[in-house]
């Protein structure tokens, strides 16, 4: 079985990753120019002073993927951290180690120290963004109800609207996993 460390080297960096996606690329590309990383000098250094890198588990089709990728990227950039990515759908073992309530949930991060193990995780989504989504699914119809593949369809419409425009979300993106990072290290 690969270790954690083993796939991070396997993995194409973020930026490689990102220029590479086919879905969602021009909005995850809308929110990494957009969000400017917040003055928080102390979480920045202690990250870099950290000697640590991160293995984004990750696919381009992900709606959460989609909105953490650019700013954790903007992140790691202004850390010098090194940051990398595997697919979740190419090979799940890695996946199937952290699951989200039982589920394969993307995109997940693994900070790793300098031997390659991971010292905490972070993903898939923010507390609040978590909010959001169970807000919106609330509204949907029954799975039976023969409207339910276009109701659900437009929820994941506006969700993703709301991830790319509204820029309160990315604060809560990058403030809970400065908090769960930091923590850490």
């Amino acid at each position: 079985m690969k270790t954690e460390q083993q796939y991070f080297e396997e993995s194409k960096s973020m930026n490689e990753y990102m220029d590479a996606m086919s879905q969602l690329k021009e909005q995850s590309f809308a929110i990494y120019e957009s969000f400017e990383l917040p003055e928080d000098t102390a979480f920045i250094e202690k990250l870099k002073n950290a000697n640590v890198h991160i293995l984004a588990i990750t696919e381009d089709w992900c709606g959460d993927a989609m909105i953490n990728n650019p700013i954790i990227r903007k992140v790691a950039e202004a850390a010098d951290v090194e940051i990398r990515t595997a697919l979740r759908d190419a090979d799940t073992d890695l996946i199937d180690r952290y699951l989200t309530n039982g589920g394969r949930a993307i995109p997940m991060y693994l900070i790793l120290n300098e031997a390659g193990e991971v010292i905490t995780t972070w993903g898939p989504r923010a507390p609040q963004l978590q909010q959001l989504v169970t807000d919106l699914r609330a509204t949907l119809p029954d799975k039976e109800d023969p409207t339910f593949e276009d109701a659900q369809k437009a929820v994941y419409e506006n969700m993703r609207g709301q991830y790319v425009n509204d820029s309160k979300l990315w604060s809560y993106v990058y403030e809970d996993f400065k908090n769960k990072v930091a923590a850490a290290i």
